[in-house]
């Protein structure tokens, strides 16, 4: 099964810490992070990479459904 990895442009600060989590998944950009596949095998440390994001801008989707960031 594969996920749907995304980054809201508008929203990221390329902190760098969803690169720092998952470097073979986000890469550093310029001024933004971005995924470096739209699909990924299931992989936690993209949900972890969510979950650390300081202002919510990656989204990880499996199939429709929303599973990163988790609540």
């Amino acid at each position: 099964m594969t996920w749907n990895v995304e980054i809201d442009p508008r929203q990221c600060i390329a902190s760098g810490s969803c690169a720092a989590i998952a470097p073979d998944v986000f890469a550093l950009d310029g001024s933004h992070a971005r995924p470096l596949h739209d699909r990924i095998d299931e992989d936690e440390r993209a949900l972890d990479a969510a979950d650390c994001c300081p202002v919510l801008a990656l989204t990880v989707r499996d199939g429709a459904e929303v599973i990163g960031p988790r609540p």
